[in-house]
């Protein structure tokens, strides 16, 4: 039982564009692309995540799109994501801080987790 336990609480592998940035922080490296059908993760872009955001790319919209899909799909505060870099870039860093280290698996597309 205690192998079966120390087992159950290793951490999943991060996926590649997740990065630690410190103590209970982590850079999330992503590929934005205003303007889509839906809210989505769409695959991978140069070792970043791809995420289809309906929001426009006017007057900040799809930066706060971004923000509450992924804290959506993380099930955490929105307060938890900044915006660390690429503010009028499709190529951006989160910086996500929370306790417990989010699961990343929420996040990743259908084939990739």
């Amino acid at each position: 039982m205690g192998k079966e336990m120390a087992d159950a609480k290793q951490p999943l592998a991060r996926p590649p564009w997740v990065r630690p940035s410190g103590e209970n922080a982590w850079h999330v490296f992503v590929h934005i692309q205003p303007g889509a059908k839906h809210n989505e993760t769409a695959g991978m872009a140069e070792e970043r995540l791809r995420i289809r955001i309906m929001a426009p790319a006017v007057d900040n919209k799809a930066n706060r799109a971004l923000i509450a899909f992924v804290a959506k799909t993380l099930d955490i505060r929105p307060g938890s994501i900044r915006l660390a870099h690429g503010g009028t870039s499709r190529r951006k860093i989160l910086l996500i801080t929370s306790v417990i280290e989010p699961g990343w698996e929420a996040l990743c597309p259908r084939g990739l987790s």
